[in-house]
């Protein structure tokens, strides 16, 4: 996005909002943009401030080496912050050089913490006007802690190629209420059918304004998000539980199907939005506030898992999850997966299906998880995916079955996920 003359101070203030909750709390991005003082912005100072905050997050490493080099001590966070978005638009937005630093200026000078700090500001970026900095590094485009787990965990040429998808701007995939319109909604929104049925599209602005959102004919949903509901290959009539089911994409897909959705979240909150996206399309599901660990109302012909994780695999679209993320975490997300699953199991019926998965890249949230519930439950058995299955890709499909969906597996990138399918024995 170019800069433009009339887009000024208040829409770099509210990227620098978004920036500083994005990197303070987890869910502090989301937050950010549904502010009632972000969105009482005009529309273009809005669309500024998002594409600047996430042009940032999504080159934070290679910038935050950057400014490393030109500091003798570190500044107050907001100065930093500052810092970080003067870089941003002067190297990744096209801002003009001279824009690019008298607003990171002004934007310091606007506020008592970061004000005795503006010139510092000024020759800091001046400095990184006359040597450009490499911000394309994929080393770098991480946290080290996460580049040495991907590193173990898939080699080095699969770290890499994992980080470099950081930095890209993802395309919006979207699943449809009737899989055979595919062709329709393609040309309608200037995209391209994916494999399984859903369709990518490269268009921007208001999604709500877009062909088709209105009449409910489809939903957001990212191509290896819908994989894990279609391998669960509901039927019409078929009972089945959608544990962990906010925001909701799964339960849609569910329905559409035909089956007889409940679907289940602890966040009351959360579950607003699924209704919200039920009535939109017209499609129905039971929808309960539980906790899934304690919940029992089974047995369910087929149970679905989408499990609470670090969510490592999403950064295509939130960047800030790899800043946000601690190594502890991986840990304490580790056990709710396992008493997750065990519950899960309860509600199985005899030969029915359950299919686990989470948006993690992180092999104890994934594969660890299966192996050791298997290892408990030899009343389960993996079910394998054949090549292809539910629209994954090839390359996704592991020895035993699972899949360990990589973020560079799909042209134009993918959202990381580790999805398993089981059957109960009779």
């Amino acid at each position: 996005m170019n800069d433009r003359n009339d887009i000024g101070l208040p829409a770099r203030a509210a990227a620098l909002d978004i920036l500083a909750a994005a990197l303070a709390r987890r869910s502090g991005l989301d937050e950010a943009l549904s502010a009632p003082g972000f969105n009482a912005l005009p529309l273009r100072d809005r669309a500024f401030a998002r594409a600047l905050a996430m042009a940032t997050l999504r080159r934070l490493g290679p910038i935050d080496r950057a400014l490393d080099g030109r500091l003798a001590k570190e500044p107050p966070e907001a100065v930093r912050h500052i810092l970080r978005l003067g870089v941003a638009q002067a190297f990744l937005m096209e801002t003009p050089a001279f824009a690019a630093v008298a607003t990171s200026v002004d934007l310091a000078a606007g506020r008592r913490d970061s004000r005795p700090f503006k010139g510092l500001v000024n020759a800091v970026l001046r400095n990184l006007l006359r040597e450009p900095p490499d911000l394309a590094a994929a080393d770098s485009l991480a946290p080290d802690w996460l580049m040495a787990r991907w590193r173990a965990a898939y080699g080095e040429d699969e770290a890499q190629a994992i980080a470099a998808t950081i930095a890209q701007e993802p395309a919006t995939d979207l699943s449809l209420r009737d899989p055979s319109t595919a062709a329709h909604w393609a040309e309608a929104l200037e995209g391209e059918i994916l494999p399984g049925g859903g369709v990518r599209t490269t268009r921007r602005g208001d999604v709500a304004a877009w062909p088709g959102f209105e009449t409910g004919a489809w939903w957001v949903q990212d191509a290896s998000a819908a994989v894990a509901a279609r391998l669960l290959e509901p039927a019409p009539g078929q009972h089945i539980l959608d544990l962990c089911a906010a925001p909701g994409g799964k339960t849609l897909q569910l329905a559409a199907a035909g089956a007889e959705v409940t679907a289940l979240d602890r966040s009351a909150q959360r579950l607003k939005r699924l209704t919200e996206n039920l009535k939109r399309t017209g499609l129905a599901a039971r929808t309960l506030a539980a906790d899934g660990t304690a919940w029992r109302g089974g047995p369910f012909d087929g149970v679905l898992l989408d499990a609470p994780c670090a969510s490592t695999g999403t950064f295509r679209r939130h960047p800030d999850v790899l800043w946000a993320a601690r190594p502890g975490d991986i840990a304490a997300l580790a056990a709710t997966q396992a008493r997750l699953l065990a519950a899960a199991a309860e509600q199985v019926a005899p030969h029915g299906r359950l299919v686990y998965c989470v948006c993690s890249l992180e092999p104890e949230e994934g594969e660890a998880q299966i192996e050791a519930f298997l290892r408990a439950r030899p009343d389960f058995a993996l079910e394998p995916a054949v090549p292809g299955e539910g629209g994954a890709p090839d390359a996704s499909l592991r020895p035993d079955g699972t899949l360990r969906i990589l973020p560079h597996h799909r042209p134009g990138g993918t959202d990381g996920f580790y999805i398993a399918r089981m059957v109960r024995q009779g």
